[in-house]
C-alpha cells in the first residue's frame, strides 16, 4: 500500500498572490503552525539570488537566511526550498550540515532539461535531498517522459514529480504518467504531484493518487487555503481531512484553521485567489496562467474574446509566459475590425466650435450630479459619457471601447455610439479605429476615458471638462458610481493606471484645455 505524504508550499507558491510579502514573524508562524499540524514536508519559499534579502519576504538568497524561518524543534519534518533554474549560483551552497533546510526543489523547463539535470546532482553531491520537478508535465511527449525518468534512474533524487503547472491535467493524465514512473523509475525514489485549479481538479487528482496501488511513497503539494497563483492549489486543511477520514492520516486541523483566520484571510481580503473563468480558460488551452492573469486585468474583454485569443497562440508559445507576445497578440485581436466613419463628418458639424464634457463613471459622477447636471445643462456644451450611459442627465453620444459594456446597452442607445473597431458591431454611430487611439504607456494603453480625449481632439476639439475621471482606490467600493462595475485590481495596476492618467492628461494639455469639473481625486 502506498504512503501518503503532504507538502505544503504556502510560503512559496503562495507567494504568487501577496509578492511574498508574509512579514517574518508570520512566516515562523507558518512553519510551526504547520510542524504542530504534523504536515511532512514543508516548503519555506524560493531560493534566489534575483532579490536582495529582506526578512519580511520569503524568498531567500542564502541557506543561513532560510534556517531563521525553521523552528527549533522540528519533530521529525522535512524542511525545503525551492530553486528555478537559473536563479542561483550553485557555488553560493554549502554542504547540508542539518542547520537549515534539508532539500531543494529544482524546478525547470524543457528547454533547460540537460543542464537542469546536471546542476541536480551537484546538489545532490552536497548532501540535500533532491526534488526533480520537470514543469508542465504535459509538455513531454511519451518518449521525452520516458526519457527523463532514466536520467533519474542515474541521478536517484529523493523525488521526482509529476507538475501540472497549468491546472489542465485531467484524472486519466495524471495516471497515465503516474504509471509510466511506477514501472521505469528505479525503487526508492518517492513520486510527487504538484497540481493547480485551474479546472477545480486539484483534489479529485490528489484522491486518485490515494487510491492508486503502489508500495511507493507519494508526496501531495498542498497549500493552506489553496494559496496559490491564479487558481491556486490544493487546500491543505480540507485535503488533511480527507487522509484523517480516510487512510488513517494523523495531521492536526486546528493549526491550520488558526492561520487562515489570523494570517492568510487577510492577504486573501486584498487579492483573492481561486478559480475563475478566465484561469479556466487557459488550463483549456494548455497555456500559462499568466496570460489569463494578463488579459483579465484589461478589464475590456468577455471571456469568449480571451478564448479567441488563446486560439491565435502556437502551442510553442503558451508554455511560457511571454509579456511581450501576449500584448501584442491583445493589440492585434482588438485592432483587427474594420473602422466605419460615415457618420464622422456629421459628428464634425455637431461639435464645432462646442465646448466637450465627458463624464467617465468614477465615483464622483454619482456624488457631484447636480454639479454635472447644470454644467451640462449650459449653451454650447457637448456632453459624451464614456463606457456608460449616464443615468442622471441625456448624454449625447456615448463613447465605448468595452465590448461587455456595449452589449449592456439597449439597441436605442447603441445608435448614438462612438465606439472603437474591436467591438464588432452595425449598431453603432461611429466605429473608429481602436489601434489610432492607443496610448505610448502599458498601464493606461486603452483606457477609455483617455482614448475618447484623443479621438475628439483628432476631430478639433479645443476644450475639455471631465467628470468622474476620479482614478482609481484601493478600496474598490469607491470606484464607480454604479457598483455593478466594480472590479478587483492589484495595487501595482491601480498605482500605475493612476501614473499614467495623469501623465498622459498633462501631455494632452499642452495640446488643449483640460478641465476636471468634480473633485481631483486619485489623478493629477
Amino acid at each position: 500500500m502506498n504512503t501518503i505524504h503532504i507538502l505544503d508550499c504556502t510560503l512559496r507558491d503562495g507567494g504568487y498572490c501577496n509578492q511574498w510579502k508574509f512579514g517574518f514573524d508570520n512566516t515562523k508562524k507558518i512553519t510551526k503552525s504547520l510542524v504542530d499540524a504534523n504536515v511532512d514536508i514543508i516548503e519555506c519559499g524560493f531560493l534566489t539570488n534575483k532579490v536582495i534579502y529582506n526578512k519580511e519576504i520569503t524568498k531567500f538568497t542564502s541557506i543561513e537566511e532560510l534556517a531563521k524561518v525553521i523552528p527549533n524543534d522540528r519533530k521529525g519534518k522535512i524542511f525545503v526550498a525551492m530553486m528555478n533554474f537559473g536563479e542561483y549560483s550553485i557555488d553560493d551552497l554549502p554542504d547540508c550540515d542539518g542547520s537549515s533546510i534539508d532539500g531543494i526543489r529544482v524546478a525547470f523547463h524543457k528547454k533547460d532539461l540537460k543542464d537542469a539535470l546536471e546542476l541536480c546532482k551537484k546538489i545532490k553531491e552536497k548532501g540535500y535531498l533532491i526534488f526533480v520537478q520537470a514543469m508542465v508535465s504535459l509538455s513531454y511527449t511519451d518518449e521525452e517522459f520516458l526519457s527523463l525518468i532514466r536520467s533519474m534512474n542515474v541521478i536517484e533524487p529523493y523525488a521526482f514529480y509529476i507538475v501540472d503547472s497549468f491546472g489542465m491535467m485531467k484524472q486519466k493524465n495524471l495516471i497515465r504518467l503516474f504509471y509510466m514512473i511506477e514501472n521505469n523509475l528505479m525503487e526508492g525514489v518517492w513520486i510527487g504531484f504538484h497540481s493547480h485549479n485551474n479546472m477545480q481538479l486539484a483534489y479529485s487528482n490528489a484522491q486518485s493518487l490515494v487510491d492508486t496501488q503502489t508500495n511507493r511513497n507519494i508526496i501531495i503539494d498542498s497549500s493552506v487555503y489553496g494559496m496559490g497563483r491564479g487558481a491556486g492549489n490544493l487546500n491543505t486543511e480540507l485535503f488533511v481531512e480527507y487522509l484523517n477520514e480516510n487512510v488513517g492520516g494523523a495531521y492536526n486541523l486546528k493549526p491550520l484553521l488558526t492561520v487562515i483566520d489570523e494570517i492568510l484571510n487577510g492577504f486573501y481580503q486584498k487579492n483573492y485567489w481561486g478559480y475563475s473563468l478566465p484561469n479556466y480558460i487557459s488550463a483549456v488551452h494548455w497555456a500559462h496562467p499568466n496570460y489569463a492573469g494578463y488579459l483579465s486585468e484589461k478589464n475590456t474583454l468577455t471571456v469568449e474574446a480571451m478564448d479567441e485569443i488563446f486560439s491565435m497562440m502556437p502551442q510553442e508559445k503558451k508554455f511560457e509566459f511571454d509579456k511581450e507576445y501576449i500584448d501584442y497578440l491583445y493589440v492585434q485581436y482588438m485592432a483587427a475590425g474594420e473602422a466605419q466613419e460615415g457618420h464622422l463628418a456629421d459628428l464634425k458639424g455637431k461639435i464645432s466650435g462646442k465646448k466637450l464634457l465627458l463624464i467617465a463613471p468614477g465615483k464622483s459622477s454619482g456624488v457631484e450630479s447636480d454639479k454635472i447636471k447644470a454644467f451640462s445643462a449650459q449653451d454650447g456644451i457637448v456632453t459624451v459619457s464614456i463606457n456608460f450611459d449616464y443615468p442622471e442627465c441625456e448624454a449625447d453620444y456615448i463613447f465605448l471601447s468595452n465590448l461587455r459594456r456595449f452589449r449592456e446597452l439597449p439597441r436605442d442607445k447603441q445608435r448614438k455610439c462612438i465606439v472603437t473597431s474591436n467591438i464588432t458591431t452595425s449598431s453603432a454611430f461611429i466605429q473608429t479605429s481602436y489601434y489610432d487611439l492607443l496610448l505610448p504607456l502599458e498601464a493606461v494603453k486603452d483606457n477609455a476615458g483617455l482614448m475618447a480625449i484623443q479621438f475628439f481632439i483628432s476631430l478639433g476639439v479645443l476644450e475639455f471638462y471631465l467628470a468622474g475621471f476620479d482614478g482609481y482606490s484601493y478600496d474598490v467600493r469607491q470606484n464607480y458610481a454604479d457598483h455593478s462595475m466594480e472590479m478587483i485590481t492589484k495595487k501595482a495596476m491601480i498605482d500605475a493606471m493612476n501614473e499614467g492618467m495623469s501623465e498622459v492628461l498633462n501631455t494632452l494639455r499642452e495640446k488643449v484645455s483640460i478641465k476636471l469639473i468634480t473633485e481631483k481625486k486619485h489623478i493629477q
